[in-house]
């Protein structure tokens, strides 16, 4: 007499008990030392994006608080130039208005220049970590820069996401001449070099009868079009491997629908794999933005981002002046480094094989 098997449910089949995908790779990560410390390095950052957009901090990025290209307040002010004057002979029986017909002006002019002086602002010689060709303090401007990059990847991140994932579960469900379109889209998009295919869309929606203006949500709109082609084909085979799995027939011989059965019951299943091309895309599209807008296709010329400041730090290093793109590498560095790092430890906590479910 043969024994009954029990029907596997969505939990049983992805391995996990009580705690269920999330609650095992929590687990996981949290023996990750240096997953941990990445992700507080991250949490840092979006904190600081946080207020950088409610106008906490580098509100006021734009003011010219310094003089242009103030150095940091650790090298020293800059060597100012002597100023050569012409000694113009003064004496009982000179008459300067001989000499320069302008002298009756000149207790004019000094008048209004000490007036002017008394109403404008004064700028400092120097700041903390030196201002650009403008006077404006750098480290506000990479702070804002860091708002309009990380946002910049972080949306066109999610939206790469949600075009591959949409697109490889109906492609990997449903297969048949649906699932042939979808892979003759995917081989047009990857047979083209990936830059072309941003400069291409770039090109189309920075006319100027475009209808989405110049800034970030085109950047956005440019890298998620081009970027959903990864996670499409992962999404694809998971979907491919999980259709035909028990518990899925289970939930369609008890009248489960299509949309139940592929939204319901397979995606949290498989969501592991499009959270970790998430977090691998907004790296890759960061550095991406940065370039875009290093050649003028990204943000708008009344915004600031770590490509734009490298942009200008290009003219800057000719005259020896390095802390502007000191400022932007630096911040660019630490963030994509911490990204890079959390995405490792979050891949190998979500890994099944490093969990040793399969």
């Amino acid at each position: 007499m043969s024994a009954v098997l029990p029907v596997p449910s969505a939990q049983a089949a992805s391995g996990n008990s009580g705690g269920g995908v999330w609650g095992a790779a929590w687990t996981r990560f949290k023996t990750d030392k240096v997953g941990l410390v990445s992700l507080a390095i991250v949490a840092a950052f979006l904190l600081l994006v946080l207020a950088a957009s409610l106008g906490l901090v580098a509100k006021n990025w734009q003011a010219e608080i310094g003089l242009p290209d103030a150095p940091p307040t650790f090298v020293g002010p800059a060597a100012k130039l002597a100023s050569t004057a012409i000694a113009v002979p003064t004496g009982p029986n000179v008459d300067i208005s001989d000499i320069d017909p302008l002298a009756p002006r000149y207790k004019e002019w000094d008048a209004g220049v000490a007036k002017y002086k008394t109403a404008a602002v004064v700028r400092s010689d120097t700041l903390p970590f030196g201002a650009d060709r403008l006077g404006r303090d750098v480290v506000s401007k990479a702070i804002k820069g860091a708002q309009i990059s990380i946002m910049v990847g972080l949306l066109a991140a999610v939206v790469a996401t949600l075009i591959g994932t949409v697109l490889g579960a109906l492609g990997g469900f449903f297969g048949g001449k649906l699932g042939d379109l979808l892979e003759w889209v995917y081989n047009v998009f990857t047979s083209i070099p990936g830059i072309l295919l941003i400069f291409t869309f770039a090109a189309v929606l920075n006319r100027a009868d475009a209808v989405v203006p110049k800034g970030i949500w085109t950047i956005v709109i440019i890298l998620g079009l081009t970027g959903w082609t990864g996670i499409y084909r992962l999404v694809r085979a998971e979907f491919i491997k999980h259709a035909v799995r028990d518990y899925v027939r289970s939930a369609q011989a008890i009248g489960a629908s299509t949309f139940s059965r592929m939204f319901k019951h397979i995606l949290p299943n498989v969501s592991h794999v499009a959270l970790v091309q998430l977090s691998i895309h907004v790296v890759g599209f960061i550095k991406a933005e940065v370039i875009l807008s290093y050649l003028g296709l990204g943000v708008a010329v009344d915004q600031v981002s770590w490509g734009t400041m490298l942009a200008e730090a290009q003219s800057e290093l000719i005259l020896g002046h390095w802390w502007q793109l000191v400022a932007a590498t630096v911040l660019m560095a630490v963030f994509v480094t911490a990204f890079s790092l959390f995405t490792d430890a979050l891949r190998d906590a979500l890994d099944p094989k490093l969990r040793g479910l399969e």
